[in-house]
């Protein structure tokens, strides 16, 4: 019996498809029949024809197991049919056929049914639009697809029928191998199709819809083969809801929510995410004409000073760095371009040498060649109608492409339009691996896009990161729970090698000691208070005996005036940590799908208005918290702003990985956590306030 990925195979590639059901076979079959090679069969007991081809009665009269089926039947007869191709050793369907999982609870049992009766059949659905290989004419698809045969090219993978449909609508030359409509995924998921797809030669990168993830396991380890493969990942993902912040109490809970984690997998990943169809495509494209550049150095080309302007403006705002032109450079250029134009970066070459083949293409090489990692040009490309010769307009992409192809540099031509580059012209580029970008926005990100790819790529191999992904399994979030009060806390955290200001439990002023050191701090200590700001629960900055001894008056007051039944009889006395560079918030959170989460944040009582965070899958790596922490908006406070001095970087990023390091010990009992904030000093990390919940028992 042939295994589920080999039927998945057989699906993808097959030597002959039947189709099944009524008017929605008929046209595929009809669609399909044009296109494909081999056999071609329709089965409908009623009908003589389908897709104007003979139909058999039923599946066991085909002359033999299909490799690929297209079923569009009704679903009470479904799961009969299924049972039947199973039986009979057919490689795969494509179950258009609605009316299962996705109606919820009445729907998932009748779904447990077809994959039961589906048996080691590689099924696609239900509920889904079906397949195309464009590489061979399989169409198993119910709606019109093109009749663009493709050698090789993007593969496209989506949870959603209409998404992919209106992908194949495209007019922008986008070349695409493989389509696949997932549907429910009741026994193929999208991490089954990039674990395959990845070893096809025909397949130069993968676009993805998704709503959600059925394992993150498998998607992480078909994810990292892609990565070793250079076959890039670009993913659209619907979907930025929060965790329910019901469940926590930590400010943590509030800034890692599911879209941040999911975020953080990509990261991690090497996996480019988009926010619409428009930059998926553009980026495909990009990733599978051009390839990935290994920085962000653009040489930038325009025929006017109006693009120029554009460009440089869009670069700055995204992150593409234009450095201008060395020394060297600077003198071939002054030598090649008209007394009218400035030698700079974008370099506008002004129209007199527009068109001109003999001279553009020394120009485009002068600045290429001077260590940059990719190259654009915006070039806008007349319709008939306002200009039927278009000739100087080429000779300019020509020039382009000829500087890109021999200096061996991913190059795109961008219009400023979308619609403004036409199919003979797109084609052009193409065969000669450079990429038509269209829209000056859309195409600039989708360059961007490539070149992070690119350098996360290039980081995550000499980091020697692909092969470390893991799920640390945490408690339910609903278990019965408890507060660590903060002095416990923070002898847990010190027992780690985690700095905590000099302090003391006290009950009242008189034990506490003055060879603490003032000024001094003074807080409530009780499980029932998280959050201390809140109930007046803290004091600072206090300077003697005496106001000490009225700051832990205030506080029982404030508390009694908050929460009447609150008793509060021990207090923590510390000294107070001075010298601060900048406040951090270092937590933990924890998630059913994801596992434990690390969140490094701008830190104090505003962590929540600033939402300078980022968010790490646990375990981490030194290599990803750096990333993280110069990716906050505080970082130059950490590193010497303004002449003031920095921070050991260092012992910063060991208290951070010896905090992670301390809830991993503890992921079986530890719910959340919050060190906020941290305060860091020019030579320390120390943990000013710890709240840590832990499930009972």
């Amino acid at each position: 019996m042939s295994s589920l990925a080999d039927n998945l195979q057989r699906l993808l590639n097959p030597r002959h498809i039947a189709f099944i059901g009524g008017a929605d076979a008929d046209f595929s079959a009809r669609q399909c029949a044009a296109q494909f090679d081999g056999p071609v069969w329709g089965v409908n007991p009623k009908r003589e024809f389908l897709g104007g081809l003979p139909c058999y009665a039923s599946v066991n009269d085909l002359p033999e197991a299909p490799d690929a089926v297209f079923l569009a039947t009704p679903r009470s007869a479904t799961i009969p049919i299924i049972q039947q191709l199973s039986e009979l050793g057919a490689g795969g369907v494509a179950c258009f056929t609605a009316g299962y999982g996705e109606l919820g609870d009445k729907g998932q049992a009748v779904e447990q049914e077809l994959i039961a009766a589906a048996g080691n059949m590689a099924l696609v659905g239900p509920n889904c639009y079906g397949l195309i290989n464009y590489t061979n004419g399989a169409f198993l698809w119910p709606f019109g697809a093109g009749n663009t045969r493709c050698e090789k090219g993007i593969a496209i993978i989506m949870q959603s029928g209409m998404i992919p449909a209106n992908l194949t609508m495209n007019d922008r030359s986008v070349p695409i191998s493989y389509v696949i409509s997932a549907g429910n995924q009741a026994v193929l998921t999208i991490e089954d199709y990039i674990d395959l797809l990845v070893d096809d030669p025909r397949v130069t990168a993968i676009g993805i819809y998704i709503e959600g993830i059925k394992s993150i396991e498998k998607f992480a380890a078909a994810s990292i083969k892609a990565l070793k493969a250079n076959k890039p990942l670009v993913i659209l993902k619907a979907g930025r809801s929060s965790l329910a912040s019901g469940l926590t109490v930590s400010h943590t809970g509030s800034l890692a929510g599911t879209d941040e984690a999911f975020q953080a997998l990509f990261d991690q990943l090497g996996i480019v995410r988009v926010d619409s169809p428009v930059e998926l495509l553009e980026t495909l494209k990009f990733l599978s004409v051009s390839g990935a550049p290994t920085g962000k150095r653009i040489a930038a080309f325009t025929c006017s000073g109006g693009d120029a302007a554009l460009l440089a403006d869009y670069c700055d705002k995204v992150g593409l760095q234009l450095p201008q032109p060395s020394k060297k450079a600077r003198a071939q250029l002054t030598k090649l371009l008209p007394d009218i134009a400035t030698v700079s970066n974008p370099l506008d070459y002004t129209t007199p040498l527009w068109g001109n083949t003999e001279v553009m293409p020394e120009v485009f090489k002068a600045l290429i060649k001077d260590e940059y990692d990719a190259a654009i040009v915006i070039q806008d490309f007349p319709p008939p109608h306002i200009h039927e010769d278009n000739t100087l307009y080429r000779n300019d992409a020509r020039s382009f492409m000829q500087a890109c192809n021999e200096l061996g540099i991913p190059g795109a031509v961008c219009s400023d339009l979308p619609e403004n580059i036409d199919r003979e012209s797109r084609e052009m580029m193409i065969a000669k691996n450079v990429t038509p970008l269209q829209g000056i926005d859309s195409g600039l990100d989708a360059l961007l896009n490539a070149c992070e790819y690119g350098v996360r790529r290039q980081a995550i191999f000499t980091a020697n990161e692909e092969n470390d992904f893991e799920r640390i399994n945490t408690p339910e979030l609903t278990a019965d729970s408890h507060i660590v009060d903060e002095w416990s806390a923070k002898q847990l955290i010190q027992s780690q090698g985690i700095a905590i200001p000099q302090g003391q439990l006290c009950l009242t002023v008189d034990e506490a000691v003055d060879d603490i050191g003032y000024p001094l701090v003074v807080k409530a200590v009780s499980a029932e208070i998280p959050h201390k700001s809140e109930f007046g629960a803290v004091k600072v900055n206090l300077l003697d005996r005496q106001s000490v001894e009225a700051a832990m008056v205030d506080i029982k007051q404030s508390i009694k005036s908050k929460s009447p039944d609150l008793e509060v009889s021990q207090f923590l006395v510390e000294a107070m940590v001075t010298d601060v560079l900048a406040e951090l918030l270092i937590g933990i959170k924890t998630d059913p799908q994801f596992g434990q989460m690390l969140v490094i944040a701008s830190g104090g009582v505003l962590v929540e208005i600033l939402e300078d965070s980022a968010t790490l899958l646990l375990p981490t790596s030194r290599e990803r918290v750096l990333l993280a922490l110069k990716g906050l908006r505080i970082f130059p406070l950490l590193n010497g702003f303004r002449g003031k001095p920095a921070c050991d970087l260092d012992q910063l990023l060991e208290t951070i990985l010896s905090i992670a390091r301390f809830a991993q010990s503890r992921h079986q009992t530890l719910l959340e956590m919050d060190i906020n904030p941290l305060m860091v000093t020019r030579e320390k990390a120390i943990a000013a306030d710890v709240m840590i919940r832990e499930i009972d028992g």
